[in-house]
């Protein structure tokens, strides 16, 4: 007995302190979780304000860039959809970059919208918002919750992101990468984390003094085309009206959530791109692709002068990537190119019947080429496109300029 009576009490000795222990601590974690709450409530205040203030002090034009698109705006999202091709993660693309840099532009450097942010004051385009996800989960393991991964890309993100996708276009049906639907869930769930953090009041107040670039339209221009060669008149009309209506509800959606400032870069003069020139027999550009583009683009410019006259506090400047484009073939020599119809990097007619891989042929003077490889252009190229954007001329950007957008 006297044992049995001994293993009783230690029994319920041990249970009477772990019950104990199982309060202070419950009561401890509840205390540390608030403290933590408020903690954490304190270091947004603080960051939004950091925000603000090295905004002014750094002489940043605006507090943030959210940029959407295509390969023209892609700075690496697409390194991280398994199986993709629609990749550029490898050289000889980026062999202008620092070395050791992570690939992932459709060009030999920088793109646009690097020169853009640039101009804005900022030191290139905002990184890919799958690589702030990746790299702000990849420390946690398995144990990291999607929240706190979310909640980690707020923070990273607080200048922006970038979710353009190589490949996607204004229509979810174009491409197979991230759809423009997508890419503006994301920014959504973003937002949504911001107010969190941030309040609802004090996020929209960062939001509405933000930029938020979008550069997409060729991919569906390219994919129409292809389909349909012959540009029959009524396929044309019903394409062009379901591109600009679906663009027409990305952007409400995206004024919805915060958005109030849009630069908008057109679709290029697409026909003139080193690819098709290597499919047309004469070897000069394709003008039924071209005026299929330009009709579009009527459509978009016709949509947005719309829609800024009817959503309050909106503002837009469009960038004619067209009117470049089309400026530079003209005149190649006194903006300093000598060639306006070869791939400085890729195989075949005109450098551009394969794309540009590790084995392809690479021009050693890069600026002198318009186009790095069969679609997009070089970095000196898109160097001057971030020039003419931001402050150029009417031909080029309007109806106010992007440096006059992030100034309204």
């Amino acid at each position: 007995m006297p044992g049995s009576i001994s293993f009783f009490i230690r029994i319920n000795c041990h249970d009477w302190l772990a019950n104990i222990s199982s309060f202070f601590f419950g009561w401890s974690l509840k205390l540390a979780m608030t403290m933590l709450r408020r903690a954490m409530a304190a270091f947004w205040l603080w960051l939004l304000l950091a925000v603000v203030a090295s905004t002014a002090a750094s002489g940043m034009k605006v507090p943030a860039i959210f940029v959407f698109g295509d390969s023209t705006a892609d700075v690496g999202n697409n390194n991280y959809l398994p199986g993709s091709s629609a990749r550029a993660d490898f050289p000889h693309n980026g062999i202008d970059l620092p070395s050791g840099e992570l690939r992932g532009r459709f060009s030999n450097g920088l793109i646009g919208v690097d020169f853009l942010a640039a101009d804005l004051g900022f030191s290139r385009s905002p990184p890919s918002y799958l690589a702030l996800i990746v790299a702000n989960s990849s420390g946690g393991g398995e144990a990291m919750s999607n929240t706190t991964k979310k909640t980690m890309g707020v923070a990273a993100s607080i200048r922006g992101a970038n979710f353009a996708s190589g490949g996607s276009g204004i229509l979810d049906s174009t491409g197979a990468t991230i759809n423009m639907t997508k890419q503006i869930e994301y920014f959504s769930d973003l937002r949504d984390q911001m107010s969190a953090r941030l309040g609802a009041n004090r996020a929209s107040t960062v939001l509405s003094k933000s930029i938020f670039l979008i550069s997409a339209g060729a991919n569906d221009v390219f994919d129409f085309f292809l389909q349909n060669t012959s540009l029959d008149a009524n396929a044309l009309q019903q394409f062009r009206e379901a591109v600009v209506s679906t663009y027409d509800s990305h952007v409400k959606t995206l004024y919805n959530i915060g958005a109030r400032k849009f630069a908008v870069i057109d679709v290029p003069m697409i026909g003139c791109c080193p690819y098709w020139r290597s499919r047309n027999p004469t070897g000069e550009c394709l003008e039924p692709l071209n005026r299929l583009a330009s009709k579009l683009n009527e459509g978009i410019r016709d949509l947005f002068g719309d829609l800024g006259s009817k959503m309050q506090g909106m503002n837009y400047s469009i960038g004619s990537s067209y009117e470049l484009v089309s400026s530079l073939i003209e005149d190649p020599l006194s903006a300093g190119f000598t060639e306006v119809k070869k791939a400085c990097c890729g195989g075949g007619r005109f450098n551009a019947e394969e794309g540009c891989t590790p084995s392809s042929s690479c021009c050693s003077d890069r600026g002198k080429f318009v186009f790095w490889d069969l679609l997009h252009p070089t970095q000196a190229t898109s160097r001057l496109a971030g020039r003419a954007f931001y402050d150029g001329p009417a031909r080029f950007v309007g109806p106010i300029t992007f440096r006059q957008l992030a100034e309204a």
